[in-house]
């Protein structure tokens, strides 16, 4: 097999980190909060292409990345990683690559090819052996560090940063495009906090009884509800039909947030008493203080 524009990136399944047992056997790299990407180098010909995750020529969207064929040592590669920007404090922004705030820094991970000849059955050590040697770090494009073993000591530290997570990869496993493979696992870091229910959102198919997503929010130093944003995993059937059955009598006619959210929430919201409190698990606030990748655990009394 050789592979050619597009190829279909390898994908980590979600889970937790391998136990203390097994650590020794798996290697730990950050989770990089952007958009999954790779590089076309051709250093012979000067040029760099860029593709998405799903397969599209990106090249003229990154121009900043056209001179990576500068940092390569060999005539070609392809190289697997994420587009991150930067934010003041240097924590990944997911909100800055989607603006293209600032430039964007290629983080590479993996190497699939060098000099046209397929790598991608070589054991993952060997591959991030090699990415080291052919690629150079340059002005938008890195090759970040990795460990072996010592797993959970790197979870730790993203976490005190603010950062996503960890990607955890087993030591000998081959690249496997377009699988999603439990030989890398996706550990994220979750933060759990308080948000007061202003409403819901009318659910369909199997929650067509019960509600979508919960409309929530959080108080100002004003005494204003502001609105952060929708919740709509971490349910139990039972979970569902119980806060249904409690909404109920909360129901209102008074949008309860201050400022009315954007009309893609408040569409087809039914506004209820804001007193209720919950507690749900996130990834993060965003800029605009909407909860990102909310799940619910539990209401609080």
């Amino acid at each position: 097999m050789s592979l050619s524009f597009p190829v279909a990136p390898m994908k980590a399944a979600i889970g937790s980190l391998p136990p203390h047992s097994d650590d020794e056997h798996w290697a730990y790299e950050i989770k990089w909060d952007g958009y999954r990407t790779m590089l076309f180098v051709d250093a012979a010909a000067k040029r760099v292409r860029v593709q998405s995750s799903s397969g599209l020529d990106v090249s003229t969207t990154y121009p900043e990345l056209g001179s990576a064929h500068e940092g390569a040592n060999a005539t070609s590669l392809i190289v697997d990683g994420e587009i991150v920007v930067f934010d003041a404090a240097g924590r990944p922004t997911f909100e800055g690559v989607q603006r293209h705030a600032t430039q964007v820094v290629f983080q590479a991970f993996d190497v699939l090819s060098i000099d046209s000849h397929d790598v991608i059955g070589l054991p993952y050590e060997q591959r991030r052996a090699l990415l080291v040697d052919v690629l150079e770090p340059g002005s938008n494009w890195t090759v970040p560090a990795h460990r072996v073993a010592g797993g959970a000591e790197l979870l730790a530290a993203t976490a005190e940063q603010g950062l996503e997570g960890v990607i955890a990869k087993r030591l000998g496993s081959t690249y496997q495009p377009g699988r999603r493979s439990p030989n890398w696992r996706k550990v994220k870091n979750r933060v759990r906090v308080e948000v007061i229910i202003g409403g819901c959102t009318s659910g369909a198919g199997s929650r067509a009884s019960t509600f979508g997503a919960l409309l929530v929010g959080r108080r100002h130093t004003d005494g204003t509800l502001r609105f952060a944003g929708g919740v709509g995993t971490g349910f139990t059937q039972r979970c569902l039909e119980e806060l249904t059955a409690r909404f109920a009598s909360l129901r209102t006619e008074q949008c309860p947030f201050d400022p009315v959210p954007p009309r893609e929430y408040g569409r087809d919201a039914t506004w209820l008493v804001p007193s209720l409190t919950a507690m749900v698990e996130i990834a993060e606030f965003t800029n605009e203080g909407y909860v990102r990748h909310a799940s619910f655990i539990e209401l609080v009394d």
